[in-house]
């Protein structure tokens, strides 16, 4: 649905819209995620309310052309059929569907080739009257604009929108049974997706598990996975961990690739670091070194107007007061040693480790 939305709209064909954006200098962008769909927009502040007034027309009344479902199918298509092919694409669908099973975490965004194929323009029209709606809208923005102006914007951009949309998923039950999971597949490196229960975004142990996991799968060559499985040992070119927040459930992921005959020794060392990370918790020194890192970097990610706008929606649909840009380096100082030791028993659980192998690895 979303790849359509910008695919003509009113009266406007798709080359008449895509004209009329390009006139204005203007960018539309619409995404659709496990959990929210995406719009995004930039305009100049001399041609902003007629960019307004073309986007209200995308979100509002989409056209949705038989001809321009077909050519989007297509692409969907492609792109499940390359999919099929990717050893990463292969490990993420087994993961997740391991995970959530009939919860619909557990199936592709993109859907299969059989449900794309039988897709209707009904069923695009459903779900586009299902997602875009009032009661569910964050906005940010950022720029040469006011409150007050951006009030009156967003009144004429959103209003027109259904006041409530369609009911949303409820809690998905992580089904992990821990253990490893070979895909075969017929490639000399083989992919691996890890993981087990993560932990929430607004549970007080959280900044704490942040620090935990840059310290263990960061990207850094200091953080723990790498030091071990590539510096160490050469068994992969790049391994690292990230903490998942869905709105619906919360997962410890990481990922790797190696050769086939290295994935065993690779799984066992990673076992290793996450139980003796476990056991006995960071040094002193990797805080301090991890706590210099993540506040010394934070300030770089506010380097344009669309990343600003895009931490801001992320701090409102995370539930982030309304300071946390400021206040979030304080709170990583304030962890302690005696935080993270305690944290670590929580939420390094190596008997729970599932891993998803693509490949055809040899040990296992």
């Amino acid at each position: 649905m979303t790849a359509l939305i910008e695919e003509g709209a009113g009266d406007l064909d798709s080359l008449a819209f895509a004209e009329a954006r390009d006139a204005l200098a203007a960018s539309f962008s619409f995404d659709a995620g496990a959990d929210s769909v995406g719009v995004s927009a930039r305009f100049l502040t001399e041609n902003r309310d007629q960019a307004i007034a073309l986007l209200r027309q995308a979100l509002i009344d989409p056209r949705f052309d038989p001809d321009a479902i077909e050519r989007v199918r297509e692409q969907v298509l492609s792109n499940i059929r390359s999919d099929a092919k990717d050893p990463d694409a292969l490990a993420s669908q087994r993961f997740y569907a391991l995970a959530f099973g009939d919860h619909p975490y557990g199936s592709s965004g993109d859907g299969t080739a059989e449900s794309v194929a039988a897709l209707t323009r009904e069923d695009i029209e459903a779900a586009h009257q299902g997602a875009l709606a009032r009661d569910r809208i964050y906005v940010a923005a950022a720029g040469d604009i006011t409150a007050t102006e951006l009030g009156v914007l967003l009144d004429q951009l959103l209003g027109d929108l259904p006041a409530s949309g369609a009911p949303l998923p409820t809690r998905a039950e992580l089904q992990l049974p821990g253990g490893v999971t070979t895909v075969d597949f017929p490639t000399p490196q083989a992919s691996v997706l890890f993981g087990h229960v993560g932990i929430a975004r607004e549970d007080p142990d959280f900044f704490a598990a942040f620090i935990l996991n840059e310290a263990m799968g960061g990207g850094r060559f200091t953080a723990r996975l790498m030091s071990e499985i590539r510096e160490k040992r050469g068994l992969t070119y790049g391994i690292g961990s990230y903490l998942v927040g869905l709105d619906q459930a919360e997962l410890y992921l990481g990922q790797f690739s190696a050769s086939n005959d290295k994935v065993a020794e690779a799984i066992a060392v990673l076992r290793a670091e996450w139980a003796r990370l476990a056991a006995d918790g960071l040094t002193a020194d990797e805080l301090a070194t991890t706590k210099t890192y993540l506040t010394g970097s934070y300030p770089l990610r506010f380097d344009g107007n669309g990343n600003i706008a895009s931490i801001l929606v992320g701090m409102q649909m995370e539930g982030l007061p309304i300071d946390y840009a400021v206040t979030r380096n304080a709170r990583i100082e304030a962890v302690t040693l005696e935080d993270t030791a305690r944290v670590a028993k929580r939420i390094f659980l190596p008997e729970a480790l599932q891993f998803v192998v693509v490949g055809q690895p040899t040990g296992l």
